[in-house]
């Protein structure tokens, strides 16, 4: 570790504290209806969808309602995704005469980008057309994005909101995140990574002559290379933003076509922390006391800086297998890594997309040091809420702040409250299926997938690296982050079927409790604040709150990270 790194860590950060603010208010007066600056710009465009949709914007849901809209719409724009991909080859906008995907991989790439997680089993830009690329995949990373901040304000109205039967219209808070938020900040920033270098164009793929030729596997020599093109910058804005994560090229955000240089580095590290953080101090507009909202911002920070810390000492202390031979590594652990970024750039990109639940990378985990892979994985599995992703990382972590509130209660004798709503037995019902289900399919995939000839055939790195690939691919399908270690053969009618359902149940039996929790507390009458009312804004009830969620993290996964990364690090040459 340098002073170098940690400044550029410090500076990232402090950027980041800088914008939350600004941006968190500007969402609560976009999302409450308010007059928000852009009503001018984009006001005709919603007024007409809610026309042409029959969607009557004055009629709110009850949960039941809203969850049906969110099913329908969800599992519709799966549905069309999986037929693009299938009928692509007959599609235009196909200048390298792409086929049609098979059952399988389609199966699981609907599912990935429908669900917000953007894991792909593929190689982006030998498999995509830039139809597929355009109205699919990116449609999806607006759509899924925007879905899970919907069910984030219904629930943030739950407590808001006093006896009352409904928590919202999804259609409307669908549309106006859509239109006032994600597209707008899509478009300046793809605009910005155009002027750095990233492509976008509707170009054939562009054979350049190579300065000096090669011999392939076949001996054969190679005289050119194929330069791949298409519609990047716009993907790779909203990939970011919207915590999706999906590369359009295979390589992600270490290839140079979609990540090239320093200041793109940063804006794109930047826009996947920006919505999840900032939504924390809408929370705290929405309900009344900012205190709140920067309460459960510092709960974040404090899980998400250590662990930072613990993926940048492992990174920068170099590979020991090597160091055995007595090779120098004064630069740290540099396999798998884009020397334009360093360790400190890569470190810091692989802590942000695993808390954030967004997927994309800038270095390969797969050759990440034990420790230093340890650590996002951990991040992955402390179930997407530090940061998480856009909406679903926060209404996440408002689900631990109810058990919180709960063990809290219990300690003392008290019916628990949280913002002035008592938490009873239906919300922890609620609030367990929310912590549980990601946890139980995490592992029990994890299971299968190492017993099973066919989860075992995509296995490269025998003992327990390899169950750590395994161990990592599940947390991420399970809680939709998408980010894959590598180093495993996935993309396989196992995999992609196995992965796929984990991805499917582990957003919507989340989603789904979520909103019957939003119900439940809008219907409440508010509890006045008492002698015994636990105040959820201090320090105290951060350090709780932060207890609660490394204590159910530690319970559930440390046996597993035993047998992969913690065997690992304690296997290697001292």
């Amino acid at each position: 570790m340098t002073a170098n790194g940690w400044t550029q860590i410090l500076i990232y950060l402090a950027l980041l504290l800088a914008l939350v603010k600004p941006l968190g208010l500007y969402m609560a007066r976009v999302v409450e209806g308010k007059p928000c600056g852009l009503d001018r710009v984009f006001g005709p465009a919603e007024r007409l969808l809610y026309r042409l949709c029959g969607i009557r914007p004055e009629e709110e849901m009850g949960w039941q309602a809203y969850t049906r809209a969110v099913l329908l719409f969800s599992f519709s724009g799966i549905v069309l995704l999986y037929l693009l991909q299938r009928l692509q080859g007959v599609l235009p906008l196909n200048p390298q005469g792409l086929p049609g995907i098979a059952p399988d991989s389609s199966f699981n790439t609907a599912v990935s980008f429908g669900t917000n997680t953007n894991w792909q089993g593929y190689g982006g830009e030998s498999t995509m057309a830039y139809l597929t690329q355009m109205t699919g995949l990116a449609v999806q990373n607006f759509l899924s994005a925007a879905t899970g901040m919907a069910v984030l304000v219904a629930l943030i109205r739950g407590f808001a909101r006093r006896s009352a039967e409904t928590i919202g219209n999804f259609w409307v808070d669908l549309t106006r995140t859509t239109l006032y938020i994600l597209l707008p900040l899509s478009l300046l920033l793809a605009l910005v990574l155009v002027s750095q270098g990233v492509v976008q164009n509707l170009s054939p793929y562009r054979p350049v002559p190579l300065l000096q030729s090669s011999l392939d596997a076949g001996g054969q020599a190679v005289t050119e290379q194929t330069l791949p093109m298409g519609p990047a910058a716009s993907q790779v804005a909203i990939k970011q933003l919207g915590t999706n994560g999906g590369g359009f090229f295979n390589a992600n955000s270490a290839h140079p076509f979609e990540n090239p240089t320093p200041l793109s580095n940063i804006l794109e590290m930047l826009a996947i922390l920006l919505l999840p953080a900032a939504l924390c101090i809408t929370f705290g507009r929405m309900v009344g006391d900012p205190r709140q909202g920067w309460a459960l911002l510092a709960a974040m920070g404090l899980v998400f800086l250590p662990l930072l810390w613990v993926c940048y000492f492992g990174e920068a202390q170099g590979n020991p297998y090597l160091a055995a031979y007595g090779i120098e590594q004064s630069a740290g652990n540099l396999e798998g890594k884009e020397v334009r970024f360093g360790i400190a750039n890569s470190a810091l990109w692989a802590a942000a997309t695993t808390a954030a639940s967004n997927g994309s990378v800038n270095a390969m985990h797969d050759s990440f040091s034990p420790l230093g892979g340890m650590a996002p994985l951990w991040l992955i599995q402390l179930g997407e809420i530090v940061f998480g992703g856009v909406g679903s990382g926060l209404y996440g972590m408002l689900v631990f702040a109810i058990v919180a509130v709960f063990v809290a209660g219990l300690m003392v004798g008290r019916t628990p409250e949280y913002l002035g709503k008592k938490i009873e037995a239906f919300e922890m019902k609620m609030a367990s299926l929310v912590i549980l289900v990601p946890a139980a399919l995490v592992l029990v995939g994890t299971a299968v997938a190492v017993v099973a000839p066919a989860g075992l055939a995509g296995v490269f790195n025998p003992g327990p690296h390899g169950f750590t690939e395994i161990l990592y691919a599940f947390s991420s399908a399970g809680n939709n982050n998408g980010s894959a270690f590598a180093g495993l053969a996935v993309n396989t009618p196992f995999y992609n079927t196995l992965l796929g359902l984990a991805m499917l149940f582990g957003r919507f039996w989340v989603m789904v409790p979520v909103l019957a929790i939003a119900g439940s507390l809008a219907a409440k009458k508010p509890v006045p604040a008492g002698a015994g009312t636990l105040p959820t804004h201090t320090p105290l009830f951060i350090l709780l709150l932060v207890g609660v969620i490394v204590l159910v993290g530690a319970l559930t996964f440390l046996p597993a990270l035993a047998l992969g990364p913690i065997a690992e690090q304690l296997l290697a040459p001292r």
